[in-house]
């Protein structure tokens, strides 16, 4: 058996204290060390996100001065661009409306000139060629009016009322396939003066595109609807109808709310309800496409308020027939009688049957007539085109004077 050796156990126990006693401040002092270096690293981290954060707000700052800047870079360059675009249209109106005018001044004498042809030669073969360069004259001086209307030009002024049949007669020898349009009714009803040449453009472009969206044979019909204030003329077509799309393009145009540009309508442009829309706002009537006609084409309706028209009084007819004469140089003098005309209130021819396709009213109030005397082979040849050339200046002859007007309009 071995022996304890004394005072040898307590040296052991303490030095086991001692040990535990090392091991828990060396413990103590790293949970210090690691508590103290924790603070330190949260404090760093704490000052890293607040710069970061600061460096985040700057950056932001300067997106945001960036983004401005940006902004008012585009919208100046934008007024700059719409500016020189402005100054562009405004320039090429003022050249446009400058030739239209002059075109407007020549066909206006021309006009004048084979009018006066008609008159003093009406009975020569060559009738029917002049009419027909009279019936390009028209469509020449209608096309004419309307880059005028879209530039901002005036039209012609008229001095008296006109027929609102003979303004509508008048608007049919302004387009090409004038024999395709049927006038179906007579009216009492007389345009004023001032509403004669803005109405008769705005329903020559009507029938031009029920004529060019139509087969050649087919119908245009007129008639007139007196619709509670308002006096109508509807025009049905057998063309092609329009879709909801065209219909609603076709409204917007005819509002007459935004201005066309020049720019934006092509080489081949197509201003007729872009003219009709201008002159509608101008003068404060209305026309409406989203209609059907009874073939199925479209239904076009100028609605014309009562401050646009009034109605014909027709005064008892003359009594008396007045008698011309005309003398040529190898046969004796042949009086013949010509059909007595009344007037009506506003200086108008009153109407009676009309035989010939087309009547004319003048400003001067009386009718374009043909000679008395005529050869049988010259009226053949141009009866039809002679009632067509009676017709163009219908409700809308102005003299050439009467473009020098104010052209703030």
């Amino acid at each position: 058996m071995s022996a304890t050796v004394p005072g040898k156990a307590p040296m052991n126990q303490e030095a086991l204290i001692w040990c535990l006693a090392s091991v828990a401040a060396i413990a103590v002092a790293a949970v210090v060390v690691l508590t103290l270096r924790s603070r330190a690293l949260g404090a760093k981290l704490r000052r890293a996100e607040a710069d970061a954060q600061q460096a985040k707000a700057a950056a932001q700052r300067q997106v945001e001065a960036a983004n401005n800047e940006l902004v008012q870079f585009q919208e100046e360059r934008a007024a700059v661009i719409q500016e020189a675009e402005q100054a562009a249209e405004d320039r090429t109106k003022g050249v446009l409306k400058g030739a239209a005018r002059f075109l407007q001044t020549l066909t206006a004498e021309s006009t004048t000139l084979l009018d006066k042809i008609q008159r003093d030669y009406g009975g020569h073969p060559v009738l029917k060629d002049l009419l027909e360069v009279h019936h390009a004259n028209a469509q020449m001086a209608r096309r004419a009016e309307g880059i005028a209307v879209l530039c901002g030009g005036p039209l012609g002024r008229r001095k008296r009322p006109a027929s609102i049949y003979d303004v509508v007669r008048s608007a049919q020898g302004q387009i090409r396939n004038f024999q395709r349009v049927e006038l179906l009714q007579d009216s009492n009803i007389a345009l004023k003066a001032t509403a004669v040449a803005p109405v008769a453009l705005t329903v020559a472009e009507l029938l031009d595109n029920a004529a060019s969206f139509s087969q050649q044979d087919a119908p245009i019909e007129v008639t007139f609807k007196r619709v509670q204030n308002y006096m109508c003329i509807v025009i049905d077509d057998a063309g092609v109808s329009m879709s909801d799309e065209d219909r609603q393009a076709a409204m917007e145009l005819l509002s007459g709310d935004t201005a066309p540009r020049l720019s934006q309508m092509g080489t081949q442009p197509k201003f007729g309800f872009s003219v009709i829309g201008l002159l509608a706002r101008q003068y404060g009537f209305s026309v409406d496409v989203t209609g059907v006609s009874r073939y199925g084409g479209v239904r076009a309706v100028v609605r014309l308020p009562e401050e646009l028209w009034t109605m014909e009084e027709t005064p008892p007819p003359a009594q008396d027939a007045p008698v011309s004469i005309r003398r040529n140089e190898n046969q004796a003098s042949q009086p013949q009688a010509v059909e007595a005309v009344g007037r009506t209130a506003h200086g108008l021819p009153k109407r009676g049957q009309r035989q010939t396709p087309i009547a004319s009213v003048t400003d001067s109030g009386r009718r374009s007539e043909p000679s008395p005397v005529r050869e049988v082979s010259a009226s053949r040849s141009g009866r039809g085109l002679g009632g067509f050339q009676r017709g163009t200046l219908a409700g809308r002859e102005t003299e050439a004077s009467s473009l020098e007007g104010s052209e703030d309009r």
